[in-house]
């Protein structure tokens, strides 16, 4: 299956720097629509989730478009972290995470035409303990506002990350490596 353009269904820069690395040309769309989501399992979830964005942008462009929609979530005992509001909420997802292992769950939605395929990618990251003065100190960089489970590995959190399991560019918001393989068998269909 060919297609002509590709969209990406989501404004974060994150995804866009991700997409732009492993050579795609695109345009972003963002969905706007309400999230709904009907199951509180992670892996679910964002499934869920990529796919209301992507078919919802899908609807708004030509049947030779190919669009991508993402969804990212951090889940400490499958239990999912939002992004925190406020200091409270930034301390609180910091120190639950600190000196243990969570997950991270993003994904992928891609629809071009009728072809429509949902998948996920799971990747563990362990933290180093961390002081209350340490997780002040993360959390006085504002970086924690925007990002769900309340860090972004890529930046400043980056020095208390103990190491992964799986795959790092799915931790910053999209797994690059497994969106091209599903991207390389729709065309092959």
């Amino acid at each position: 299956m060919k297609y002509k353009r590709v969209v990406l269904a989501s404004a974060s820069p994150r995804r866009k720097e991700l997409l732009s690395q492993i050579g795609f040309e695109f345009e972003v769309i963002p969905a706007k629509g309400e999230e709904v989501v009907t199951s509180s399992d992670p892996a679910q979830v964002v499934m869920e989730l990529s796919h209301q964005k992507a078919l919802e942008v899908s609807k708004e462009v030509s049947e030779d478009t190919l669009v991508i929609g993402a969804d990212t979530v951090v889940a400490l005992d499958s239990r999912i972290l939002g992004k925190p509001k406020n200091y409270n909420e930034a301390f609180d997802m910091i120190s639950s995470i600190q000196n243990g292992a969570h997950s991270v769950f993003t994904g992928v939605t891609i629809v071009c035409g009728n072809y429509v395929k949902s998948f996920y990618v799971e990747t563990i990251v362990h933290v180093y303990d961390m002081t209350k003065e340490e997780i002040d100190e993360y959390i006085s960089t504002k970086d924690c506002y925007d990002k769900a489970g309340g860090y972004g590995i890529q930046n400043y959190f980056s020095k208390y990350v103990k190491g992964i399991e799986g795959d790092y560019f799915n931790v910053v918001g999209l797994p690059v490596s497994a969106l091209a393989r599903e991207i390389k068998r729709m065309e092959e269909l």
